[in-house]
């Protein structure tokens, strides 16, 4: 063999690996961002999704809003209608306390006192009941008992 043709199939063997190499090359950056593109696409169905998600719930708040404030008018037309009907039959001013509407956030009356809490302790030292508070005296209590452990 010639030193020239060494040269030639050494020049074409080099081509070559380059060729392979760059495809190769070419593939792997290629998928990478066909991946990404796939990656943005997902992201941009996502935001997509949340904002018509976001529009609904809004949508689904002002609806309840709405609703509510539709209830609060009919409660408070059924309350001026029993005041009404109450005065034409009963020939009172003002319905009974239990067919009155107040407001949820309405304060209780301003005369009306809140009954005492009770208490769970005693008055003296320690502020615990004794073992016998609220036993009935009977001759049993007056035996000795046995030990606590």
């Amino acid at each position: 063999m010639d030193a020239s043709k060494i040269n030639w199939i050494l020049a074409i063997a080099c081509l070559l690996a380059g060729i392979g190499l760059g495809a190769l090359g070419y593939h792997l950056l290629n998928s990478s961002a066909a991946s990404l593109q796939k990656l943005r696409r997902r992201l941009a169905e996502r935001d997509r999704e949340l904002a018509a998600l976001r529009d609904g719930v809004d949508d689904h708040l002002g609806e309840i809003s709405r609703l509510v404030s539709a209830l609060q008018r009919d409660g408070e037309a059924l309350a001026s209608r029993l005041a009404q009907d109450a005065s034409r039959l009963g020939g009172k001013g003002a319905p009974r306390a239990g067919l009155e509407a107040t407001p949820a956030s309405a304060p209780a009356a301003e005369g009306s006192e809140e009954p005492a809490t009770p208490r769970d302790y005693a008055d003296g030292t320690g502020g615990t009941l004794s073992e016998d508070f609220g036993l009935k005296d009977d001759e049993d209590a007056k035996a000795p008992q046995p030990p606590r452990y």
